[in-house]
């Protein structure tokens, strides 16, 4: 897992150099692909209930799940958030990032990529045997909705391992103390998708694509996280 996390890691900072205004959505699925398979690696999104790509590309009030496009064309000021899974040898990695287009992002915006990265962080702090589910979802709602921002309830993070989607899920809200324990040996996918309005969303005709219902922006990042005896190991570094 470790490997497939490299993986996805390697791909998301070469899809992160090449985002800038003028280039398409496509154009980073094509680096994407590309790479993977490169490293000997298969892509975890492709084909997965129908999903066309190997990434997930969101702009601006896209969420999750969004579909590269020869028409999708990044602005500036605009965001994208960028979502790779790959699989190693039958185990899989799953890691997003959020990347601002050009330099001149609206300060609002910027700021909602710092808090959904550092709810993330928080998250990821509390992990550790005998902590709860609660925890991690408690220290991920904190975080944003100190900062005015919404926690999406609609999506949330995952168990993962020699499936994308494995229990438990991994919600970015709730309550410190409840839910399941975790127990070293568990891997976990962390993934914030924080909004700066409301947290509702809405899927839109492809079937795939999420989006705010308000309009408003949203921010998404993901970790794998390893449970160890001694806390968490982030397998997506």
């Amino acid at each position: 897992m470790r490997r497939a996390g490299r993986v996805v890691r390697e791909t998301l900072e070469l899809v992160r150099s090449h985002v800038k205004p003028g280039v398409t959505t496509l154009d980073l699925e094509k680096v994407a692909e590309a790479h993977i398979a490169s490293m000997g690696a298969k892509p975890a999104f492709k084909g997965y209930h129908g999903f066309p790509c190997v990434l997930c590309t969101s702009v601006n009030s896209e969420v999750v799940h969004g579909i590269p496009s020869q028409k999708r064309v990044l602005k500036e000021g605009d965001i994208v958030s960028v979502d790779c899974g790959a699989i190693v040898e039958g185990y899989f990695g799953d890691a997003a990032i959020t990347v601002p287009v050009g330099e001149k992002i609206h300060p609002d915006t910027a700021r909602l990529l710092k808090v959904t990265e550092a709810s993330l962080h928080a998250a990821i702090a509390v992990v550790r045997p005998g902590a709860t589910l609660g925890d991690v979802g408690a220290a991920v709602q904190g975080v944003v909705e100190a900062e005015g921002f919404s926690v999406v309830r609609d999506f949330v993070g995952h168990g993962i391992g020699t499936h994308m989607h494995e229990d438990p899920q991994v919600p970015n809200y709730g309550e410190a103390g409840r839910g399941m324990k975790l127990k070293a040996g568990m891997v976990i996918a962390i993934e914030p998708m924080v909004n700066a309005g409301k947290p509702e969303v809405v899927v839109l005709g492809d079937g795939w694509t999420a989006v705010t219902a308000d309009g408003s922006m949203s921010a998404h990042f993901e970790h794998s996280v390893a449970v160890t005896a001694t806390g968490a190991k982030i397998l997506t570094e």
